[in-house]
């Protein structure tokens, strides 16, 4: 079953109706919206590097507002405008911003309609703020339930054609899990922060993170644990052989900027 789309979005073409595209620069300007809205940056850690691994892009209103207040305004209406702006507002910022590092950015799977015609945005985004198609990655969030799996493996199977990394965000929070990976393996998964929070305390939860943790490392799928917090989480982390991490011990998103960084020493 694929998404459907809104007819005031589609237009006939020999064939059949897709969505409606718009340039890069339409895009940019917020075409198709009655919003606008900006891109906050978190850093991605590779801690046995002390390296800056990736920066996610997050979004926000244009004067630093909340996600909440923006993602409230997307429907199905605007659904796929809005997927396609938010892919060229964080290449076009992370290239003026001169990101160091890999690029992640959330799509909506039912927001893509067809994969091929999806990616055209992206292209042109990518030549003109001149940011490499290898530096990015493309987050499914598992917050939106898809009911047909073989969408979104046409999507990841698309994507990585063209050169993007892939990632599974919230893994472990959402409606696919376990029976997505088995029948596609992405490059990244990122573990649920209910997963990480506190985890030095509850010792089910470190079970189930190392199991995963060590399947992904036999199938060739790195792992980022996001949402650490405290010193505490991340040992217990660290010893599970876990090198990439997102979350508040490390930096917090930056609106229109990178932010900085922080390496915390563990207690010895």
């Amino acid at each position: 079953m694929k998404p459907s789309f809104p007819e005031a979005q589609l237009i006939d073409t020999p064939q059949g109706k897709v969505p409606k595209l718009y340039s890069c620069a339409e895009c940019r300007n917020g075409a198709g919206l009655d919003f606008s809205f900006s891109m906050a940056f978190q850093p991605i850690i590779d801690w046995n590097q002390k390296s800056i691994y990736s920066h996610e892009a997050l979004v926000r209103g244009t004067e630093g507002e909340s996600a909440y207040s923006i993602l409230s305004k997307v429907n199905q209406t605007n659904r796929y405008q809005f997927d396609q702006s938010c892919r060229i507002k964080a290449i076009q910022l992370a290239s003026q911003i001169q990101i160091p590092a890999l690029l992640n950015i959330n799509f909506l799977p039912n927001a893509v309609y067809q994969p091929e015609t999806c990616i055209r945005t992206t292209l042109e985004a990518s030549r003109e703020y001149k940011f490499p198609l290898n530096r990015l990655v493309f987050e499914l969030t598992e917050g939106e339930e898809v009911q047909d799996h073989n969408h979104i493996i046409n999507i990841f199977k698309a994507y990585q054609k063209y050169g993007f990394l892939t990632a599974i965000d919230d893994f472990g929070s959402g409606y696919s899990g376990l029976n997505l990976l088995a029948k596609f393996q992405p490059d990244i998964i990122k573990l649920d922060m209910e997963l990480i929070r506190n985890i030095h305390l509850n010792p089910v939860a470190r079970k189930l993170t190392n199991a995963i943790a060590g399947v992904c490392r036999e199938i060739g799928i790195l792992v980022i644990a996001e949402g650490v917090e405290t010193l505490e989480e991340l040992s217990v982390l660290v010893d599970m052989g876990i090198h990439l991490y997102q979350g508040y011990l490390f930096s917090k998103p930056a609106f229109e900027s990178a932010g900085e960084v922080l390496f915390p020493s563990l207690p010895s």
